[in-house]
């Protein structure tokens, strides 16, 4: 009787990559094997304080436009924090893993309290009462002519009266420096493009508001610009497609590794993958598209 591998019955459940979010072509720009841990093995993460308050942070700063605009103040943004982390951790049970083992509360209470201070520097950045959001954590889904399908979640459109249309996201990390403002830019040239073959409106600005450190960074996106995103995602996806079907995912060491989730099963640490869940195809004779894909 033939019996299955776990490489095969991993199979049944594996699917091939059929679309490219801004933070999935970031994974392969930053590490193809990353990208193969989280979109094709599904591998579990733990959460992180930082990227479960800025979960929280978003939350608070889009349920306050449900308010009148005179109504959106910081003290009533700040009071939204704790009913927004009630309904977060209901959604998300793991969340509670985060504080499992803070018994007196302490590490929670200044978890929170960094939380409404990173709401209330919203304030000195943007005044909510003069606007009013034609759309609130939009999802976007877009086809381009060669078929690739992009997609995302934008924090923020707003619509000026004449039609112009600004893609506001928040971080509530702090800036990047000058030298790194690029990489920082090319999720909102993302989102534009989607927006632009989409609607075929060029969006008027593009904006990065950074809670961290109380920065916030503009750019006005001009179709040339965005028609190198577009070929720059399309050489992407080529080589993740390629990556796909060789089952040949490089990981690529940088100093972030020793934020990654998944050392243990990575060959830059002693690891070994788990098997391949996907058919391969016959090696070809050629380049390594995968190694010269950089993240510029």
């Amino acid at each position: 009787m033939e019996t299955r591998t776990d490489a095969a019955v991993a199979s049944v459940t594996a699917a091939r990559p059929n679309s490219l979010s801004p933070s999935r072509a970031s994974d392969f720009m930053q590490c193809p094997l990353l990208y193969r841990f989280r979109v094709i093995d599904k591998l579990p993460e733990k959460p992180s304080e930082a990227a479960t308050r800025g979960t929280l942070v978003h939350a608070v700063l889009e349920r306050l436009f449900d308010a009148p605009a005179a109504e959106r103040t910081a003290p009533r943004a700040k009071a939204l924090v704790p009913g927004q982390w009630d309904r977060l951790r209901e959604a998300k049970p793991e969340l509670a893993e985060l504080f499992a083992d803070d018994a007196e509360g302490e590490r929670l209470t200044r978890w929170l309290a960094d939380a409404e201070r990173l709401v209330e520097r919203w304030f000195t950045l943007e005044d909510p009462t003069r606007l009013e959001p034609a759309e609130r954590e939009l999802f976007v889904q877009a086809e381009l002519e060669s078929g690739l399908k992009l997609r995302g979640i934008i924090d923020r459109v707003d619509v000026a009266p004449t039609g112009e249309v600004r893609i506001v996201d928040y971080k509530t990390g702090k800036a990047p420096r000058p030298e790194y403002a690029e990489g920082a830019l090319f999720q909102m040239k993302f989102y534009a493009l989607m927006v632009w073959r989409l609607k075929g409106v060029l969006p008027r600005r593009l904006q990065l508001v950074y809670l961290g450190s109380g920065d916030v960074i503009t750019y006005d996106p001009v179709p040339a610009d965005l028609e190198r995103v577009e070929r720059k995602l399309l050489a992407l996806w080529e080589a993740i497609v390629a990556a796909t079907e060789s089952g040949d995912w490089r990981p690529r060491p940088t100093k972030l590794c020793g934020w990654c989730d998944h050392r243990a099963v990575c060959p830059e640490f002693g690891g070994a993958p788990p098997p391949y869940p996907l058919a391969v195809r016959p090696p070809e004779s050629g380049g390594d598209e995968q190694g010269r894909m950089g993240p510029g």
